[in-house]
């Protein structure tokens, strides 16, 4: 019988490489990790919040399911995908926290894998209470928190909502959002875009809510390096595997930041480069690139 697995919780920063980390071990032969990347299960508080996950299920596997024309290797992961989505259907059907059945769906078909985990920013707004809740889910439970440097994370995110929510105007609709947040107009996206690169928040939160010893904050910049992974995969206890370093996953629409707007940016994000600065060392060059001209 295989021993129990460590649960990964990877929760966030959003655009700070959560999707590159989701690739890497679900493709690594000691990890085990479903088709559906975020579950959101520990952010639902309400029937509502059940319900509505089930219809966008629901909605996918009515998509899948008029995909007939597959072949090969897009065939069996529409199938995967399918069955991920139906057994993920039961679980929140109950419309509450069941944690049995969310482990027995994290482990479903793990084999010997040592790893099993979710992978969902998100949950790295909830309470602290909320948090400390993730530790419930099995003896050996570890907590994942990336931080990319703020400027290049807020860019990244402020392009990503543009692009989804006004395509035909996605250059005017990226600058204008980010001149909202600057500007302290945090409505409709801009409050959720502000508060997932809030370092200085989340990560007092974090050090209060998990035991350092299974909390790791991570740079973004360090992960894609050869030591970075090194020490990813100790922390977990697995080898390091393959690691495509070069890979950029979800990387968004390209769209350089005019030099003014640049500028303001570093200023409202010193608080951030100041908190990070002030409690990690070896802050990437990228980071000092930006602490510097944000001061200037």
């Amino acid at each position: 019988m295989a021993a129990a697995p460590t649960y990964l919780f990877c929760v966030g920063a959003t655009k700070a490489g959560t999707s590159w980390l989701y690739d890497h071990l679900a493709g690594h032969p000691e990890c085990h990790f479903r088709s559906i990347k975020e579950l959101h299960y520990f952010s639902m508080s309400s029937p509502a919040h059940f319900e509505n996950a089930l219809r966008a299920g629901q909605d996918e596997i009515a998509r899948l399911k008029d995909e007939t024309a597959l072949v090969g290797d897009a065939k069996a992961w529409r199938d995967r995908r399918l069955t991920d989505l139906r057994d993920w259907q039961k679980v929140l059907r109950a419309k509450a926290l069941d944690l049995p059945a969310y482990t027995a769906f994290l482990t479903e078909g793990r084999g010997g894998a040592k790893v099993v985990g979710d992978i969902t920013p998100a949950y790295a707004l909830m309470p602290g209470e909320r948090l400390r809740g993730l530790l419930d889910v099995g003896a050996d439970v570890r907590v994942i928190y990336l931080i990319r440097d703020p400027l290049a994370r807020l860019w990244s995110h402020v392009r990503m909502i543009a692009a989804r929510v006004a395509p035909q105007r996605f250059e005017a609709e990226a600058e204008a959002l980010l001149g909202r947040i600057l500007a302290g107009d945090l409505s409709g996206e801009g409050k959720g875009i502000a508060a997932r690169g809030d370092y200085a928040a989340i990560l007092p939160k974090l050090a209060r809510s998990v035991d350092p010893a299974r909390l790791l904050v991570m740079f973004y910049e360090e992960m894609l390096t050869v030591p970075g992974v090194a020490r990813l995969s100790a922390f977990l206890g697995i080898g390091p595997g393959t690691a495509d370093l070069g890979r950029r996953v979800h990387e968004g629409q390209s769209l350089a930041l005019a030099p003014a707007m640049a500028l303001r940016a570093q200023g409202y994000l010193k608080p951030q480069y100041d908190y990070v600065a002030g409690h990690y060392a070896d802050i990437p060059q990228a980071w000092r690139r930006n602490m510097n001209e944000g001061v200037a």
